[in-house]
Parts: C-alpha cells; sequence; structure tokens
C-alpha cells in the first residue's frame, strides 16, 4: 500500500488509540507485522503543546518510518499550524482525526463531530494539505448518526482536497463501538474515490479479515482494540492473507519475552510512577485469557515500583510455564 512517496510493506494499519498507541506500542507492533501505525492524536490546541502528555505524544526517537501523527482539533487555522508543529519535530504523515466519538473531544466540535458540519470538514482539510509538504490523512466514521450518514460526501471532499488516503470505521459518531460494522458503507466509499481507503473495525481474526477485505475491496486494514493484549495479531493476520494458513499462536515463553521487553521499553519511556501505573492495563490485556489471571491482576494492581511490577509478571509466568494450567489461582500453584 502507498500513502504518498511512502511504499508500506503491507496494508496492516495499527488504529491511533488514545492511551494506547504510545511510541512503545507502536514499535512492537510494527517489530510483530504491522506495516504502518499511527499515533496518538495530539491536541491543535498550542496552549497544550508544552504538556507531558502532548510531548510524549510527539517523541518518535528510534521508531520505524514513516512517522504517522495524529492531530485534533476544529479550527483550521489551528489544525493547519499543529500539523507544521508536528512535520517540525518529525512526523512524515499527518492524519487528521474525524473519527474520535469520545465526548470530551465531540463537546468541543472535534473528532467525529466534524462529521455534521461538512463546510467546516473542507476548510480543515484545505488548510491542513496547504500548511504542510508531507502527506495528509483523514480518519472518519460513517456519518453523525444511522440517520445521517455521509462518508460518501466527506471522502469526495477529501480527495479533492489532496488527501493521501482515508480510514473508515465503520459505524456512525452516535454508535460508539457497539452494533454491526457498516463494511457495505466502506465498500461504498472506496468504489467511489481513488485514493486509498482503509476499512476499520472489529477485525478480530485473520479470517475476518481476508473477509473485510474481499467484501470492502479496501486497500488496508486498520486494526485497534483487538491488538490490545495481543500485538501479535498483525503477523498472524499477514501470514494468513499471504499463505491461507494460520500461524501458531505465541508460546508461553515467547509471550513472556514480549511482554517482558514492552515493559522494558514502556519503563523507559514514562518512568517508574506513570510507566508502572499505565502498564497495568496492558498487563491485564495480555492475560485476560490465561489461567490464574484475575489472582495475578489483583497482585499486580497492588505493585507501585518497576522491581515490584516486573517480579509480579516473572512470578505468574514462572508458574505458567511450570505446568500448572488448571482453576486453582497462580498464587496457590506457586505454593505447590
Amino acid at each position: 500500500m502507498q500513502i504518498g512517496p511512502y511504499t508500506l510493506p503491507n496494508n496492516l494499519v495499527v488504529a491511533p488509540m488514545a492511551g494506547v498507541t504510545d511510541r512503545p506500542f507502536r514499535q512492537l507492533c510494527k517489530r510483530l507485522g504491522a506495516g504502518y501505525a499511527v499515533s496518538e492524536m495530539v491536541a491543535s490546541n498550542p496552549r497544550l503543546f508544552g504538556t507531558d502528555k502532548s510531548r510524549r505524544r510527539i517523541d518518535h526517537a528510534g521508531e520505524v518510518a514513516p512517522i504517522a501523527v495524529q492531530i485534533a482539533g476544529a479550527d483550521p487555522e489551528l489544525m493547519a499550524e499543529a500539523a507544521r508543529y508536528n512535520v517540525a519535530r518529525g512526523a512524515q504523515v499527518i492524519d487528521i482525526n474525524m473519527g474520535c466519538p469520545a465526548k470530551k473531544v465531540c463537546n468541543v466540535a472535534a473528532g467525529s463531530a466534524l462529521l455534521a458540519d461538512e463546510p467546516r470538514v473542507a476548510r480543515i482539510l484545505a488548510a491542513v494539505v496547504a500548511a504542510v509538504d508531507v502527506p495528509v490523512t483523514l480518519k472518519i466514521r460513517t456519518g453523525p448518526s444511522p440517520q445521517s450518514r455521509n462518508a460518501l460526501s466527506i471522502a469526495r471532499l477529501a480527495e479533492d482536497a489532496g488527501i493521501a488516503a482515508l480510514s473508515i470505521h465503520g459505524r456512525t459518531r452516535a454508535d460508539l463501538f457497539v452494533g454491526a460494522v457498516e463494511y457495505e458503507t466502506i465498500a461504498a466509499v472506496k468504489r467511489a474515490v481513488r485514493i486509498p481507503v482503509i476499512a476499520n473495525g472489529d477485525i478480530r481474526t485473520p479470517q475476518h479479515a481476508r473477509h473485510v477485505l474481499a467484501m470492502t475491496g479496501a486497500d488496508g486494514l486498520m486494526i485497534g482494540r483487538a491488538a490490545q493484549g495481543r500485538p501479535w495479531i498483525f503477523r498472524e493476520i499477514a501470514h494468513f492473507l499471504a499463505t491461507g494458513t494460520e500461524l501458531a499462536p505465541p508460546s508461553l515463553a515467547e509471550m513472556r519475552a514480549l511482554i517482558v521487553e514492552h515493559l522494558a521499553d514502556h519503563y523507559a519511556f514514562y518512568g517508574e510512577e506513570l510507566g508502572v501505573r499505565i502498564a497495568r492495563k496492558h498487563l491485564g490485556w495480555y492475560t485476560e485469557d490465561l489461567p490464574g489471571a484475575a489472582d495475578f491482576r489483583r497482585d499486580m494492581q497492588a505493585t507501585v515500583t518497576v522491581a515490584a511490577q516486573r517480579a509480579s509478571v516473572e512470578r505468574y509466568f514462572d508458574a505458567l510455564e511450570g505446568g500448572t494450567r488448571g482453576t486453582a489461582p497462580w498464587r496457590e500453584a506457586l505454593a505447590a
């Protein structure tokens, strides 16, 4: 798949997710088969550029190119300035957020709230494309609500403005993440425009990934929640699309090694206090379907230092790899 001058190694994209797709997670997903990743959204309000959160979100040290940064806002001039600001700090692609349904984003007329104001959409697209000399992409939903779907209209505005690629979550703003995904709407958009179209929404297995590509004709697939605790989903999908056969899931030993690697990068990025706190949700996702996960999570939630959190992970996987896979809590397994 091509985005501007960049030929991606495959057509699998890590969806931008606030609080999830930080640099350590993006790097891990790319190493495990994702061809492309988009950063957490960066606010276009210049008063927020200097915050710790914003500085972390524009930290791309060591990241595999192309580096894509998503910006969010409702003012065309501020969005243009945010694009310039991020390009000056290493962004090689700018992605515009018109897909987030979160209240705190929509309440300031940003994210998917913009879909209800097509003239403003056109002004933002024109301003950002004119502001930078890197490709600009766009993430949308199918419309403000099931009664007012306008993805086709927005897609045509995007193509006319010079947008390099379009990602579509197949639900409306009002749907949030509930209900069937409108793959037929994504297919209609793909037929209507010439720019690359990336399908997003509930792609959780390699088999479903192939089905969505066939059903929509999309150029690529964007995967978000299914990668939480399962970043190897990208290599599983890539393997299935290439060969038609399923790739074996990671062994416990490999899973353990990947988690330890992720944690090391995570702690280095955030520091101890914040790193330990944010890591808890990743560890919860990683272990959700493993034996003794509830007991492990209770133990891990009580940790407040890097050393204690690492020790909790090591104890848990020691128990699992020691063959204690029954229903007994992992603490009891360790004591046996």
